[in-house]
């Protein structure tokens, strides 16, 4: 298995990029190709100490920067270090790629380039959010602002898969994220995908608020990427305040400080369900392959994170259980349409 990375794609590439992938080729033993200007990546991987055989360097002659529009490594960066990375996953000389540069080009170019999952319209972003006894999968987180009914059914099918297959959750709870629980509530959008969710087959149990995605009620959350990217951003803002006022607490008296000391291993803990370098990237479901995307801000322990969880994607066969789910669905649909209990799904 082989995890082809965009060195060159962060805030903090490629000094962070290929740290990550250096020590998740060292520790934790994985096949990582590096995409990039290879004198570069070469010379960052010489800073790191001696050579590790199971990193490989793959030249790219352009970077895709943060503010070029997404479609760049399509139409003019054609030799980029992401678009180079999406042609190593659809040639099948990668099983997944991660990148933490230009969100947008990223996901262009594994939707356009690895290709997406038959019957599925739009590639969803997924998130996942640490709860009391668990954690639930919310999405889309970014991918899609404007979406309609089906690919909404479309991404709690994915969700569904990715909580089974990924979390272990036998039965994932599905819900969808409205302004209030009663069917009545929420806009036009999320009334008719409420009316589609009932005959799914999936375990629906309905709208679901902002306060369910961290109170265990339910084990993945649909929404569109608006209100998804709104809650992630939100949530990791919480976090970061949360964290900086606990340290300030704690380092006030003596008795505080001597305090924390003596519950590190709690806060540790703590620290490790809530970071989101713990998690790394965001899998982008829907597409013919891996494809991890992490925050531009990402450090070389988030890296590291993202490439576990591309390796945990493929093992688990992700993008096959999708594809499966996917397929099954619109079985029903078809079946349904011939007798004549529902009327064209859009």
């Amino acid at each position: 298995m082989k995890i082809a990375v965009d060195a060159m794609g962060g805030d903090f590439a490629p000094r962070a990029t290929v740290e990550g992938s250096y020590r998740a080729a060292r520790e934790d033993g994985t096949h990582v190709v590096l995409v990039g200007d290879r004198s570069v990546v070469e010379a960052e991987l010489g800073r790191l100490g001696s050579a590790v055989p199971s990193i490989e360097v793959v030249h790219a002659d352009e970077t895709v920067g943060m503010d070029d529009p997404a479609i760049t490594p399509i139409r003019k960066k054609r030799r980029s270090s992401i678009r180079i990375c999406a042609e190593l996953v659809r040639d099948g000389e990668a099983q997944a790629m991660v990148s933490a540069g230009n969100t947008g080009a990223a996901m262009i170019a594994a939707k356009l380039l690895i290709g997406t999952i038959p019957g599925v319209d739009r590639p969803a972003l997924a998130a996942v959010f640490p709860t009391r006894s668990g954690r639930t999968v919310v999405l889309d987180v970014g991918a899609n602002v404007g979406t309609k009914a089906a690919q909404l059914r479309q991404f709690a099918v994915m969700g569904h898969a990715y909580a089974q297959g990924l979390l272990g959750t036998a039965a994932p709870r599905v819900g969808l994220m409205s302004i209030g629980e009663e069917q009545t509530k929420g806009t036009d959008l999320t009334r008719a995908v409420f009316e589609q969710m009932k005959g799914s087959g999936l375990n629906f149990v309905g709208n679901v608020e902002g306060r369910d995605v961290f109170r265990d009620t339910v084990d993945v959350i649909v929404c569109d990427g608006f209100v998804g990217n709104v809650i992630l951003k939100s949530a990791e803002s919480l976090a970061s305040l949360m964290a900086s006022m606990l340290r300030e607490e704690m380092g006030r008296t003596w008795r505080t400080r001597l305090g924390y000391l003596l519950s590190r291993p709690a806060f540790d803990n703590l620290r490790q369900r809530t970071d989101y370098r713990e998690h790394g990237a965001v899998p982008l479901l829907g597409v013919q392959g891996g494809c991890f995307i992490g925050h531009g801000r990402s450090s070389p322990k988030a890296i590291q994170s993202a490439i576990r969880g591309a390796v945990e994607f493929v093992r688990a066969e992700l993008h096959t259980k999708i594809e499966e789910e996917v397929a099954e669905l619109h079985a029903q649909e078809d079946r349904l349409m011939e007798e004549g209990n529902v009327e064209e799904v859009s």
